[in-house]
């Protein structure tokens, strides 16, 4: 027996198809990729491509990834809410996250994907619980120290006003906002690269579909 142990490793890491080539052994689950030692397994990116598919999260549309593309995002995600548990950031509300919950399984219902059908029954209200503490930490880390100064709105509604082909002017306050927007975007990136560069990261081959 002392020599099964090194060998299910092993098969832990191959991608699917070389996992199923082991002769004598069947595999039940694979891993997608190791996050400073927490295992993500390609039924967790499965289950983030179909939520993504069917627009789960109120507010946000349909996104179609790649089994790649939905790896790194769940690599993404899974950095964020270690820090968040490191550092004690991010609050959950109960009413809020039963809303929400409540709204993404109606989606997910409605969701004409076949993918809805491999979500099993409370696996929507806990991703939902994920992102919004994932909205939470980075509201607490990131969001309250982004400022958007009055020259840099002025000197952006001048830029549009001065643009051909301008349709409806836009007010200061949803110029603003905006801007806040895409600065909070870009320093979320920003986090995720320092966080990724600093982790010990292992990524599974992943099929491109």
């Amino acid at each position: 027996m002392k020599n099964v142990f090194p060998i299910l490793l092993c098969l832990l890491f191959l991608s699917p198809a070389a996992a199923r080539a082991a002769e004598g052994y069947r595999v039940y689950e694979s891993t997608a990729a190791s996050v400073n030692g927490e295992v993500l397994f390609v039924s967790d990116v499965a289950r983030e491509r179909c939520f993504l598919r069917c627009a789960a999260m109120p507010g946000t549309g349909e996104e179609i990834l790649s089994a790649r593309e939905a790896r790194d995002r769940l690599v993404l995600d899974t950095l964020a809410l270690q820090e968040q548990r490191k550092l004690l950031l991010g609050t959950m509300d109960n009413v809020t996250l039963a809303g929400y919950a409540r709204e993404a399984e109606s989606r997910m219902a409605a969701c004409p994907s076949p993918c809805n059908r491999e979500i099993a029954p409370g696996e929507t209200r806990e991703w939902i619980r994920r992102k919004l503490l994932l909205r939470d930490f980075f509201n607490r880390r990131v969001a309250v120290f982004v400022e958007v100064k009055d020259d840099d709105v002025r000197r952006e509604l001048a830029r549009r006003s001065s643009a051909p082909g301008n349709g409806a002017e836009s007010t200061s306050e949803q110029v603003r906002d905006e801007m806040r927007d895409a600065r909070i975007a870009e320093e979320i990136r920003n986090w995720e690269t320092r966080a990724a560069s600093k982790s010990r990261l292992i990524l599974s081959p992943m099929e491109v579909r």
